[in-house]
């Protein structure tokens, strides 16, 4: 699938040679250690490289540049998976071999460079106005969570079951931390992710491996690094409280369940939890879905996610708030038809349907496929997508009760309306 090149020490191109799309799409990603301070600053950098540069100073000159580049699109975003924080520069541009004019791909490479290597500084430090506008920005953006309560009674419940843990460090960070992000301090951190972090660059288009890593080592000088830093433990641990309450003004009820699981992503065990996870919850023929919202009517909404990195299933549903004693019931014994491995042959058919037909419309954009090959490269270079269908295809009812018999309740959270008396 991606045929891959070392440049430098800790520095790697991935490239997929393929006819299959017109464009050439890249993905510059710098890895480093998650934690809280780490991903408010980080996401202001992210902000603040994207939005403004030594050579087109403000969005709309930037604007102004890729539009002549045949729409070329950038953008550079923040996440976070398992142990990691991530900062990703990512664009699209046509391939020149479709154009009359020639260069072009030179003249993206070099934008690319400017976007990186030249920020709009001030006496050493980022411009004032824009430090401070993308800091707001990311504030902003942790602020609208509160917004979204389901959102926000995830969070909450990920801080109260496993405090400072990598799953409750949200990707932007706190407005705790983010508070305390000085300019000078961003400067230091964009050092780093140019001259520390682990960097993972993918390029998917017709174009050849060698050249174009060629054309990477020559336009970015990257120096050699040592492995990042190990990030804060993955090791979970049982919350104090297993059952919380907490009120907001809404009428929705939010119930939220995390649950421990030893199957990891790096279990030879994961393809058999992906599809428990969709049997349970993850689909609209899943067991939660229909026989609690669909026949019982009592749920606005109820699915399951399994966050495989770290071992955790969730399931969330939105009810009325003196329902929240009959819902925990009637969702822990469609667990138990599963860990009795009481599953159709349409629940099981459809669930490994549904993953097959999400994978391989992944594989229908450059994006999704640098995003998947980027994931399973952990667990194997040489991936190959038939490989995992392979897996889920030989899984068995009797391996997904199997699963589901290692699942263990630690929390249930409850968030209900102030006026809301009926919850004890």
């Amino acid at each position: 699938m991606f045929q891959s090149i070392k440049i430098a020490q800790g520095v790697n191109v991935h490239v997929n040679e393929t006819t299959q799309f017109k464009t050439i799409n890249f993905s510059f990603k710098f890895k480093d250690r998650l934690t809280p301070e780490k991903a408010s600053a980080r996401s202001v950098l992210a902000n603040v490289l994207q939005h403004s540069n030594e050579v087109y100073p403000s969005h709309t000159a930037l604007r102004m540049v890729l539009d002549d580049l045949y729409g070329t699109s950038l953008y550079i975003d923040s996440s976070k998976r398992g142990n990691e924080h991530i900062v990703t520069l990512n664009v699209e541009t046509v391939n020149d071999q479709y154009l009359s004019e020639e260069g072009v791909l030179e003249k993206v490479l070099n934008l690319m460079y400017v976007v990186l290597f030249k920020p709009n500084m001030e006496n050493g430090l980022f411009k004032k106005s824009i430090f401070l506008r993308e800091k707001q920005t990311i504030k902003e953006r942790i602020e609208s969570i509160f917004d979204e309560k389901t959102r926000y009674a995830q969070q909450r419940m990920m801080e109260l079951a496993l405090p400072g843990h990598p799953a409750s460090i949200q990707a932007n960070g706190s407005l705790e931390e983010l508070e305390k992000v000085t300019n000078e301090q961003l400067v230091k951190e964009y050092e780093t992710l140019l001259n520390n972090n682990e960097i993972e660059i993918y390029v998917v288009g017709d174009i050849k491996p060698d050249m174009i890593a060629s054309y990477i080592k020559e336009y970015f000088h990257f120096e050699g690094r040592d492995q990042a830093v190990e990030g804060p433990s993955t090791e979970l641990k049982s919350p104090e409280e297993s059952r919380v309450i907490e009120y907001e003004d809404m009428k929705q009820g939010k119930l939220h369940m995390a649950f421990f699981t030893p199957i990891t992503f790096r279990d030879e065990k994961f393809p058999v939890m992906q599809l428990m996870n969709g049997v349970l919850g993850g689909y609209a023929h899943s067991k939660l879905f229909v026989n609690i919202r669909e026949k019982e009517s009592m749920a606005y909404y109820v699915s399951s996610s399994y966050a495989s990195q770290f071992g955790l299933m969730f399931i969330l549903a939105g009810i009325d708030s003196k329902l929240e004693g009959k819902a925990v019931k009637l969702i822990l014994e469609q667990l138990e038809e599963v860990r009795k491995a009481n599953i159709s042959d349409v629940e099981l058919g459809q669930t490994k349907a549904l993953l097959i037909n999400q994978l391989k419309e992944a594989l229908d954009s450059a994006r999704g496929q640098i995003d998947i090959y980027d994931q399973y490269m952990e667990l194997d270079e040489a991936f190959e997508p038939d490989y995992l269908i392979s897996k889920w295809n030989a899984v068995t009812k009797e391996d997904i009760a199997e699963a589901a018999q290692q699942l263990s309740l630690e929390m249930t959270y409850f968030l209900a309306g102030k006026e809301d008396d009926s919850v004890e």
